[in-house]
């Protein structure tokens, strides 16, 4: 397995949703059939060895719970189909070469958190292969930075379709040091200052805008070891990004936080207001979370906003 990651290149996980969107549609304006995140626990899985043995593979296989957020305001309860593939090209953003992708699930759910249990690492595909074999013959830097595994969602309600590509990766201790990602969770949210309860809706009123903010993150971001060109240790700190959704309205800005390229951190602060002539109504917002390596969670806030 060394020959697969020795690399210092560092390896950026990706969402990808592909949906129907009107050209003055704001990402942050969520009103049809959306895949807002997408994530693994683990986010990434390290094998205890770099050596080719089965007890590497073993790991490797090993079962995570995928999650994805689908969010479907107009929908009204409908049913949802959905099919989950993982698949050896990561440019295949539907996993459409049948003879290079490996059904993990399917099924029928409804708006709100698809949970699923599936052993990506344990998939097959045509000839009895393990994917992965296969994802690495179809990576031009041949396993550098990880084995990266594309997972496909696809998920469709009436004439609606949306796909969600997120990438696995498999990874060996290459130097030392190298330890597994931890999922990146939001300690909570605030508006105008006030703490932002998760159950009861917060009462809001007036044409904004309304400042919304994220508890702070800072004692969260993990400090991690990736190799470098030379197989030596290269120490690095997250950033965490977090996009932001709403049901009415918009954002001022869809994303807050990562790094310049002077390392500078963005924060975590965005301005909200309602669409205007909107009468009164409850709303619901989002705040979807990702370190940059792969991991990502999300809060879900509701309030009761009158003119």
């Amino acid at each position: 397995m060394k020959a697969l990651l020795n690399t210092g290149s560092l390896l950026l996980l990706a969402l990808t949703a592909l949906a129907c969107v009107e050209p003055e549609d704001k990402p942050s304006s969520v009103h049809d059939l959306r895949v807002l995140g997408v994530s693994t626990e683990q986010p990434e899985l390290l094998a205890s060895t770099c050596e080719l043995s089965p007890e590497a593979f073993d790991e490797l296989a090993a079962e995570v719970t995928y999650r994805a957020l689908l969010v479907d305001p107009a929908g009204g309860g409908r049913p949802i189909q959905y099919q989950l593939w993982a698949c050896a090209d990561q440019d295949d953003r539907i996993c459409a070469n049948e003879a290079d992708r490996a059904l993990l699930a399917e099924g029928t759910t409804v708006a709100g958190e698809l949970t699923l249990p599936i052993r990506p690492g344990a998939a097959r595909v045509s000839q009895d292969k393990l994917l992965l074999e296969r994802v690495l013959a179809e990576d031009a830097y041949q396993g550098l930075g990880g084995i990266r595994m594309p997972l496909v969602l696809r998920v469709s309600a009436g004439d609606e379709e949306v796909y969600a590509q997120k990438l696995m990766v498999f990874w060996c201790p290459v130097v030392e040091g190298m330890t597994a990602n931890v999922q990146p969770v939001l300690p909570g949210l605030r508006v105008d200052d006030v703490p932002w309860p998760e159950g009861e809706p917060l009462e809001l009123s007036g044409p904004g805008p309304f400042v919304m903010t994220s508890e702070d993150v800072s004692d969260r971001e993990e400090a991690y070891v990736v190799p470098g060109l030379r197989l030596q240790a290269v120490n690095l700190k997250e950033a965490w990004e977090i996009a932001w959704y709403t049901t009415l309205g918009e954002f001022n800005l869809s994303e807050t936080g990562g790094a310049d390229f002077g390392g500078q951190q963005g924060r975590h602060r965005v301005e909200w207001k309602p669409a205007e002539g909107a009468a009164a109504q409850e709303v619901t917002f989002w705040a979807v979370v990702r370190d940059g390596r792969g991991g990502s969670s999300w809060l879900v806030r509701r309030a009761r906003w009158s003119p």
